[in-house]
């Protein structure tokens, strides 16, 4: 690495350095400008008493690093708060000391006092008189970087709690998407077998909506969210290959509002819900029905309905113990994936006949989801 390399290199420590210090300097000088307030009304001049509050604070500024150094140094855990006590109490004396010969020494750079206040024992004399106040300067010193120190873990530790629960939700939203691929395939090959032998002509062109259907299905593989729209063609694809299927016996309406096609959907959310109705509504009438499908917002909230004027729910039915896994494994991704109860997942009868699936999302339409549409 040449030497040109070397100072880019460092430019960001040292950068961060210098910001810090800047801050610091700005910190002290704050301090020492509030302290000065109120001499100023006691007949000695602004600029002296300034000067010597600005000696004092200053002073403090340049030994805190130290103080904050040797308070990482001790080797006690966060339970041990006697010992880290008791071991302050004993070098803050010292520390004191310290502190009286640089205030001396600032004086005297500052021209408030000479430097022959340096010598002798008048420096350790006056930290002796001014101990208790520069114990309180030195606790408050220790204290803040403390509770600093203390609210720095507990941020670091939530994000890290934070990132474990993310992992665990991401890992086991990819499963139950995975789940689903497999058994959207099974049920939509069982359907076109059922169909080679009784009517070839319809079973290829079931075929051919099928290839469609799957190239859709592998370009949205591991995305955990899409957009509304692409949801909705994927799902197109799923009613075109049923409508060759049933023919005239099955009617589709689809109603979606202008804003809501952009909206973030968990991917494959709408499929099973229309694969649930065709197959368990619609499919066993002579006569066939309606499916009817729809979006739009409701306060904060996109609102996907399914609805079929079909056979309806069997007499007892419930959400726990009768559904099928298509149902089971939507539910329990929008349980998953909006823990904070941010969805809504309901199945009831129809007024007219027929049963309603509706699912409630929370209305995300910025990169807040494109998170979890990059898979």
């Amino acid at each position: 690495m040449s030497r040109s390399q070397a100072r880019n290199d460092d430019t960001p420590g040292r950068t961060g350095l210098a910001r810090r210090g800047a801050l610091a300097f700005a910190f002290w000088t704050a301090v020492g400008f509030v302290f000065a307030l109120p001499g100023l009304g006691s007949g000695t001049s602004v600029a002296r008493v300034v000067a010597s509050a600005l000696a004092q604070w200053w002073s403090w500024g340049l030994i805190a690093p130290a103080i904050i150094a040797f308070d990482r140094a001790l080797p006690f855990s966060a339970g041990q708060f006697g010992k880290r006590v008791a071991t302050h109490l004993l070098i803050g004396p010292a520390v004191t000391v310290v502190y009286g010969y640089l205030l001396c020494f600032a004086r005297c750079l500052m021209g408030l006092d000479g430097w022959s206040v340096l010598a002798g024992t008048a420096v350790p004399a006056a930290a002796g008189r001014e101990i208790f106040w520069s114990m309180l300067v030195y606790c408050m010193i220790v204290g803040a970087w403390q509770a600093y120190s203390y609210k720095r873990r507990y941020v670091l530790a939530e994000l890290q709690l934070e990132r474990m629960e993310r992992t665990a939700s991401e890992a086991r939203l990819h499963a139950l998407r995975t789940q689903l691929d497999p058994h959207f395939l099974f049920n939509t090959l069982n359907a076109v077998s059922s169909q080679v032998e009784r009517d070839p002509g319809l079973a290829r062109a079931m075929i051919e909506q099928l290839g469609d259907l799957l190239r859709l299905s592998l370009d949205s593989h591991g995305k955990q969210s899409i957009r509304l729209r692409d949801e909705l063609a994927f799902t197109s694809r799923y009613l075109a290959l049923q409508k060759i299927r049933f023919g005239d016996r099955l009617q589709i309406e689809v109603e979606v509002a202008a804003d809501a096609a952009d909206v973030f959907v968990p991917s494959l959310v709408l499929q099973p819900l229309v694969e649930n109705a065709i197959r368990h509504g619609l499919s066993s009438r002579p006569q066939g029905g309606v499916l009817q499908v729809s979006a739009r917002r409701s306060d904060q909230h996109l609102v996907l309905r399914v609805e079929d004027d079909g056979v309806g729910l069997a007499p007892g039915w419930s959400l726990e113990e009768d559904s099928g896994i298509g149902l089971r494994l939507t539910r329990e991704r929008l349980a998953v994936r909006f823990p904070d109860s941010g969805s809504r997942f309901e199945i009831s009868p129809r007024a007219s006949g027929g049963t309603v699936v509706s699912i409630a999302l929370p209305w995300r339409t910025t990169e807040e989801a494109g998170e979890y549409a990059a898979g």
